[in-house]
């Protein structure tokens, strides 16, 4: 039990931390080294705040690499077992959150016969990035795991800015992203002009440093939805400097206008995992 338990933790955070989306983030770029105490929690079972219809935003919207209406599809090889679950990216829409214009991003993952007799995961992940300066506004989970729920808002909050609704919040730093809006932002980065892309992130529960490096510019992967050309991006998570042991993470982004995310791998204490994508609809 113990262990099923600590596979359904690692396979989660590898699905918010690896099948999230991508925004366009370099603005976000520079380093910012995580500190204690810089996440604290108020309520960690806040109701999520309704999104009321797109009002006119003040600040330009950043440039992205997708539009709403984008979905992807992949299925995911875990050890021995070539289809361990099934992971869905959705750009759902644009909405207004508390007076800031916002992307609606969606992540599903489930895991399917056999691994399902295994661990049954069926969850659901909501992040609500802001349009102009990309920072997460709201970040929701909705977990059913082995037959427990629990649903879970936050409302992130950088350090300096006035606090917007009658909301429990979580103060971060300028910058601040779930894992669902960190993970756009790949898609966004010059790979040809930027070295390492830094920038902190706010899992529900701790502080993170996502460091993303390109390590090889134009490789030929195929997968389930054809060939592509794609540039391969090392990832690596830190905590107050310190590198998370245990977990290495690379993804694979289409050299297209999209940089579509087509293949990602994990190398984990479990085993390893690799997702390769199935369908796109762009």
């Amino acid at each position: 039990m113990h262990v099923m338990k600590a596979i359904n933790r690692t396979t989660r955070k590898l699905f918010i931390t690896i099948f999230a989306a991508f925004s366009l983030a370099v603005v976000w770029g520079g380093i910012r080294s995580v500190t204690s105490g810089t996440a604290a929690a108020q309520s960690t079972n806040a109701r999520a705040t309704k999104p009321k219809p797109a009002k006119k935003e003040v600040l330009s919207d950043a440039i992205m690499p997708f539009h709403v209406g984008e979905t992807l599809k992949y299925q995911v090889a875990w050890a021995t077992f070539t289809t361990a679950a099934a992971v869905q990216m959705n750009v759902k829409e644009r909405r207004d959150l508390l007076g800031w214009g916002t992307w609606h991003f969606q992540a599903f993952a489930h895991t399917v016969s056999p691994v399902r007799s295994l661990f049954a995961i069926d969850d659901q992940f909501d992040s609500y990035t802001d349009a102009a300066s990309l920072e997460s506004r709201q970040y929701e989970m909705y977990l059913n795991e082995m037959g427990k729920k629990q649903d879970r808002v936050f409302h992130l909050l950088p350090m300096g800015q006035s606090p917007r609704g009658d909301v429990p919040r979580v103060a971060v730093l300028p910058g601040t992203r779930d894992p669902l809006g960190a993970l756009y932002a790949l898609r966004g980065v010059d790979w040809q002009k930027t070295p390492e892309f830094r920038t902190p992130v706010y899992d529900g529960r701790d502080i993170y440093e996502l460091r993303a490096r390109a390590v090889a510019a134009s490789e030929l992967i195929s997968v389930a939805a054809g060939k592509y050309s794609a540039t391969r991006i090392s990832i690596r998570l830190f905590q107050h400097d310190k590198e998370v042991s245990g977990m290495s993470f690379s993804a694979w982004l289409a050299n297209d206008s999209a940089h579509t995310p087509v293949q990602m791998q994990a190398d984990l204490p479990f085993g390893n995992l690799r997702v390769e994508l199935t369908s796109a609809t762009q």
